[in-house]
């Protein structure tokens, strides 16, 4: 087999494990499942390796490269298939999910995402992800930039700190954030107060 041959097979086996039905254009049946997947879908602006549907209607990308290959700078490629959809198909517009994938790396990207950027997955999310993400006015990240005042009372000075510091953190979209307190300083109780908030 071809590189991108042993990539798209494993590409399959892992949106299968996620609980995809993937066809080919020939066998095209949406009412199949919840989640179906169609291979070398003709867009506007080419064919694009997979469409994704969630009842009925499409939803997102995914553009699959041989193994091997660095997934940096192949979003570009997947965007134009995003801004390619034909208007007589049911579509979310413009469409949400992206995906690049080499079988063993998986970027993803929700592109109603203030600054959205790709990022790793592990797994392909499960058709009923989508369909609750695809429901929600705003995404996580949105709302993590308009998160509530805390209540600072009961908290040391430096408790309230880090946690402003790292819901600010999640509001600029950064995927890991740190918080280093000296012992016995109450990083637990600032830990759960994050969280409870």
């Amino acid at each position: 087999m071809k590189p991108e041959e042993k990539a798209r097979k494993k590409i399959d086996e892992l949106l299968e494990a996620a609980g995809w039905v993937i066809q080919d254009f020939e066998d095209l049946n949406l009412g199949a499942s919840l989640g179906v997947i169609i291979r070398e879908f003709q867009m506007k602006t080419g064919p694009v390796d997979y469409l994704l549907f969630v009842n009925r209607k499409a939803v997102g990308v995914i553009e699959a490269k041989a193994e091997g290959t660095t997934l940096t700078g192949v979003d570009t490629q997947s965007d134009k298939y995003i801004s390619g959809m034909p208007e007589e198909i049911p579509h979310i517009e413009p469409l949400p999910f992206a995906y690049e994938s080499i079988g063993t790396e998986t970027l993803f990207r929700d592109l109603r995402d203030p600054d959205y950027r790709s990022r790793n997955v592990f797994a392909f999310h499960k058709p009923e992800t989508l369909v609750e993400w695809a429901k929600q006015e705003e995404t996580l990240r949105c709302r993590l930039r308009k998160m509530p005042f805390i209540i600072e009372e009961g908290l040391r000075t430096c408790q309230s700190d880090a946690i402003i510091n790292l819901e600010q953190s999640f509001a600029n979209s950064r995927q890991k954030s740190l918080v280093q307190m000296a012992t016995g300083s109450g990083k637990t109780f600032a830990a759960v107060t994050s969280i409870y908030i």
